[in-house]
Parts: structure tokens; sequence; C-alpha cells
């Protein structure tokens, strides 16, 4: 597993991801999407503006985007990823429990022989009180995660360079 965090730094040699600018948007939709990505909240998490940001925010990126909305129980996220079986799973957490949601659903999709290999990634505010987004985020990419975005500025830089770097074959190989 090759993981990327928030800030520009790496997990096992991986290039660092945030560099440069936000990607210039589109202003036709690609006649080849460049994959599927499901977008998610979980189980406990009602918030949608996350959603809907990051739903076109990576449909300005080039890729299909299925947007599985707020409180997302873990057997409806786990069936519509092997229904759709998309190239990426992207996660999103509002109300601060994503660090024990996060390692639930990841051990959850890691355990399912369908899903052990589809590259997770899970960002947004990790826990309640702030300040322990370090030892979350090891914490999370030794669980399974492949990437792991805090709630900091840097965070959506972070992400959208690199979903906008990544091609499918890219995607498959964080895994």
């Amino acid at each position: 597993m090759t993981g990327a965090v928030a800030g520009g730094t790496s997990h096992r040699g991986a290039p660092a991801v945030g560099d440069g600018p936000l990607p210039t948007p589109r202003s036709a939709e690609p006649a080849h999407p460049r994959g599927t990505v499901v977008v998610s909240s979980m189980a406990s998490d009602a918030h949608t503006w996350n959603l809907v940001f990051l739903q076109l925010l990576i449909e300005e990126l080039g890729f299909e985007v299925v947007n599985l909305g707020a409180t997302v129980p873990d057997e409806m996220l786990l069936e519509e990823c092997r229904e759709r079986r998309p190239m990426l799973l992207v996660l999103s957490s509002v109300n601060g429990h994503g660090y024990h949601e996060g390692l639930r659903v990841i051990r959850r999709l890691r355990e399912d022989a369908g899903l052990a290999g589809l590259p997770v990634l899970i960002g947004g505010k990790l826990g309640i009180t702030g300040g322990e987004s370090a030892e979350h985020i090891d914490e999370l990419l030794g669980a399974g995660f492949d990437a792991v975005f805090d709630d900091r500025p840097e965070g959506i830089t972070a992400f959208t360079g690199l979903l906008g770097r990544l091609s499918e074959r890219q995607v498959h190989e964080l895994r």
C-alpha cells in the first residue's frame, strides 16, 4: 500500500502530492471519463455539502462520480461498491467521526474478498477535538486506507493533486 497524507508528505516512498496549483476546470464533459469514483459519507454523518463539492471537483478532473449521499450504512456502501466496481472509493467526514467510522469501514472493505483491492481514500474532519490528526492519519493508513487527508486547507490541494495525476492504471497501483 502506498498512501499519501495531507500536507504533501508521503507514505512508503510515494511522491509527495499537493504541489502546484489546482487544475483548471474543464469547459465540457470529457468524451471518455477516466473511470468511476464512488463518493460517500459514513453511517453517522448527515452532511451533504461536502459530498456535492467532492462530486463536482472529481467530475472536473474527468471522472464519472456516483455519489451515495449521507448516512450510508456500511452494508449499503459495500453492496454499492460490489455492484458498481469503481476504480476508487472516496469517503468524507464532516461530523468528526471519520477516524472511528473510517477504521470500521476500511476493515470491512479489506475483509471482503471482492473489495479487498479497491483503492480507498478518506478525508475531512477525522476527530472531534482537533489536534489528533497525525496519529489518526497513521492509524488509518495502517488499517488499509491508501491515502488520508485531514481538514487542513492543504488537504484539498493534496487530494486534488493526487486525483489530477492519476490514470486508471495508477489508481490500481495504489493498492
